[in-house]
């Protein structure tokens, strides 16, 4: 195990690179309790779910491990499970047919990951809408978390207004938010998943949460009937453009930002970068086989790396953390049900990825707008494919007509004229 991972050459330990996984576990762990309580709300089987979310992050996970040797942990990514759920509610889609875009998605990403097209679309695609896709991302998934607890309720008058304080579920929402956020501000380790707990303990003492027992034989895993011809015939182009853009800019942002932290980056390259591209690229075709939304890599995975992990030995350490939590099937589905100890989650990983809106030309027009119009689509339209069309359209629009045309990438010509067809001859329906 040492000779392998190269543990001596990394300067760590086994027991350094069991500290770090753990740690990397207990500050990503809440993604087996959201995703499932996300996706089971648009139809899916929450067991199917939850089978599937951590099938995905082991799979993942451990190519990450033995494939790149990276303590870079993989698993369904947060957005895109909550956009999964609206793009089947939106538009009165079978899962099914949603789950075949994700798993052509899948095949895309890696084919792409294979060839040098992953890095040219990245450096393609200007940052101006890589930030304002991530931001409006987070947007959608804090307004997602507001509805679920109440906070935000429907308003004849103004579409959306503030919820009634009063009741039980809006009030322990508030509770677990206050927590979770005093846990962030003093940097407590693992303060998602804590705040989850306490917020679940304060559930049961105030009679929201019921469960019988915390353990249970796991769910036997089942292969979905993939609709993917339903891609073709529901026009589903965008959406599963969505899928491969969201997850291609997640994934590589976040292990450049991991593998700068730990000083794997060699003259600004990623050595082995072939192999952790495949990692969330075959976690999202397998996951979608079972029933989860699309994988990515975990910014969570810094914490590890700040505890020390250097090697994929610390990746081997979450997968088997993931694998041991099947046998909880019980509570993990009882703290799912109740939205007020998951809502808190949503609400500040939306925080976490506003951060991009600093990195955006605020000063220059056709910079700043097109980053504006998709931070604004998202929330607004329920629809993260809506929001990247606006913004591949109006991006190349306003260059033409400002006279800096050549100074944009032929691929978002090509990307702007697709969906501005494919919103105005073949709609999602």
């Amino acid at each position: 195990m040492q000779k392998f991972f190269k543990l001596e050459e990394k300067q760590t330990t086994i027991r350094t690179e069991f500290i770090a996984g753990m740690t990397t576990f207990l500050t990503m762990v809440y993604i087996i309790i959201v995703n499932p309580a996300i996706l089971s709300a648009a139809g899916v089987p929450f067991d199917q779910v939850f089978m599937a979310t951590i099938i995905s992050a082991v799979v993942g996970t451990l190519i990450m491990a033995f494939g790149a040797n990276y303590p870079i942990a993989i698993a369904p990514g947060m957005g895109l499970n909550a956009y999964f759920a609206s793009v089947v509610a939106s538009h009165g889609l079978s899962y099914q047919a949603v789950f075949g875009a994700v798993f052509v998605a899948g095949l895309i990403f890696i084919l792409l990951s294979l060839t040098k097209l992953r890095e040219t679309l990245i450096q393609a695609i200007p940052p101006s809408l890589k930030f304002g896709i991530t931001s409006g991302i987070g947007l959608f998934i804090a307004f997602l978390g507001l509805k679920m607890s109440g906070i935000v309720i429907p308003n004849e008058a103004n579409m959306v207004g503030f919820g009634d304080l009063h009741q039980p579920v809006t009030l322990l929402t508030l509770a677990g938010l206050f927590i979770t956020l005093a846990l962030l501000a003093r940097n407590v380790k693992g303060a998602l998943f804590i705040g989850m707990i306490i917020t679940a303990v304060i559930g049961y003492f105030t009679g929201q949460l019921h469960f019988t027992k915390v353990t249970s034989i796991p769910p036997v895993p089942v292969f979905f009937d993939l609709d993917v011809a339903g891609v073709f015939t529901h026009h589903l182009y965008a959406v599963v453009f969505a899928f491969l853009l969201v997850t291609i800019f997640d994934t590589t942002g976040t292990m450049i930002g991991v593998a700068e932290q730990a000083g794997f980056m060699k003259n600004g390259k990623l050595p082995r970068a072939k192999a952790a591209l495949l990692a969330d690229a075959t976690a999202t075709t397998v996951g979608s086989m079972f029933g989860t939304s699309p994988s990515t890599a975990y910014v969570e995975s810094t914490s590890g790396v700040a505890a020390g992990g250097r090697t994929g030995l610390t990746s081997v350490v979450v997968a088997g953390f993931f694998i041991l939590s099947i046998f909880f099937t019980p509570v993990i589905s009882a703290i799912a049900d109740l939205p007020a100890i998951t809502a808190p989650v949503l609400i500040i990983v939306g925080c976490f990825m506003m951060e991009g809106l600093a990195r955006i030309d605020w000063k220059t027009f056709d910079e700043a707008f097109p980053a504006f119009a998709i931070i604004l689509a998202m929330p607004l339209t329920s629809s993260i494919s809506t929001g990247i069309s606006i913004g591949f359209i109006t991006y190349p629009l306003l260059k033409l007509v400002s006279g800096k045309g050549k100074d944009v990438h032929w691929i978002i010509y090509f990307f702007g004229v697709v969906f501005l067809l494919q919103m105005i001859f073949f709609p999602a329906h």
